[in-house]
């Protein structure tokens, strides 16, 4: 593989663990260096739902994020994770960018929030927690209750549970 690192952005708080954990593993697992990007240095802080988790230490920070340096990007959930990240103009703009890329973008759960602050879900189809429907339409896509959504090079997910079909189709989208 031509870049075998694999950018995993989320916010300081509020990530969902498995939402990270899960996809990290799979991705490590083909073969590819999983790198957790962040705005600020430090470590981030994962739940599991409400209830604080295990931190992981930031590989990288948004500002010294390259799109070239990465083969795709992953944008675990929670609810305040990409609620916080959609506040960043940085973080927003490193998104857009890897999705103007086109290399595979999977996003789960409350992650497609971020998409939808970088404008890029006009006329594609997203999979999401159900509350993010009438944001994704307002924003101009299309809302499918679907395990997994694949469109061009956006992979999205409903909750945890689809993890096995999020993670089959970031694997087979990065060519692996």
């Amino acid at each position: 593989m031509s870049n075998s690192k694999i950018a995993f952005l989320t916010a300081a708080e509020g990530i969902e663990a498995v939402e990270l954990t899960d996809p990290w593993k799979a991705v490590q697992d083909a073969g590819y260096e999983a790198v957790l990007v962040s705005p600020e240095s430090g470590e981030v802080q994962l739940f599991n739902h409400l209830d604080p988790a295990q931190k992981q230490k930031v590989d990288v920070t948004v500002a010294d994020a390259d799109v070239d340096d990465y083969a795709g990007l992953v944008l675990p959930g929670g609810v305040a994770n990409p609620d916080a990240l959609r506040r960043d103009k940085d973080a927003v703009a490193l998104v857009r960018r890897f999705v103007e890329s086109g290399k595979p973008v999977a996003a789960i759960c409350h992650a497609p929030w971020t998409l939808v602050e970088a404008d890029v879900v006009r006329g594609k189809k997203l999979a999401s927690w159900p509350s993010l429907q009438t944001d994704i339409r307002n924003a101009g896509g299309e809302w499918h209750d679907e395990e997994v959504v694949v469109d061009g090079n956006l992979i999205t997910s409903r909750n945890p549970d689809d993890l096995p079909a999020f993670n089959r189709e970031l694997l087979a989208a990065l060519g692996g």
